[in-house]
């Protein structure tokens, strides 16, 4: 009698679901501090951190559950799916964030921005500026694609990597 293979959907739902709402809960705690206007690296490098850990995980207990066994495509589904999943809840916490809870997030960030854009760029005229402010308002609902496009390509290169490592596949003997 075979073993009968663990679902992968279960694993990028749990561990997707997980990472979501640690997302969530890591966005809050940033607008609790009003630290959710600024982008920096450490802010990113701990929010890309806590998607590799959650892809790692995921996969490793999908391999456990597995027999010990895993191929780089499971690998690569399983760090996609999780990501897939997390992206989904963040970017609907990052909605209600925008259109509900502060309505006026997009002015305060673009307000903050303004003097260091200037810093960077001593050049730019005040009109330049407009223009620019203009058009990402009218183009601010792309953020939604690419923030999902972008956690699908961490998911996948993550995938890939843990898959490289953790890898086994089932002898043919």
């Amino acid at each position: 009698m075979e073993e009968q293979q663990p679902k992968a959907s279960k694993f990028m739902l749990n561990y997707g679901l997980i990472l979501g709402l640690v997302s969530v809960v890591f966005g809050v705690m940033l607008y609790t501090q009003k630290m959710h206007y600024e982008m920096s690296t450490p802010i990113i490098v701990i929010s890309i951190l806590l998607s590799v850990v959650a892809i790692f995980l995921g996969i490793n207990a999908y391999k456990k559950a597995n027999g010990g066994y895993l191929t780089i495509s499971e690998a690569l589904k399983i760090g996609v799916g999780i990501a897939l999943v997390s992206a989904i809840i963040s970017l609907l916490y990052q909605y209600l964030l925008v259109n509900f809870i502060e309505p006026d997030f997009m002015d305060k960030a673009i307000e903050m921005a303004k003097p260091k854009a200037f810093e960077q760029n001593p050049s730019m005229t005040e009109e330049q500026w407009e223009q620019g402010v203009a058009m990402q308002k009218s183009l601010g609902w792309l953020r939604y694609p690419i923030g999902l496009i972008f956690s699908c390509v961490i998911g996948l290169v993550v995938g890939l990597i843990t898959g490289l490592i953790l890898k086994k596949s089932k002898s043919e003997y």
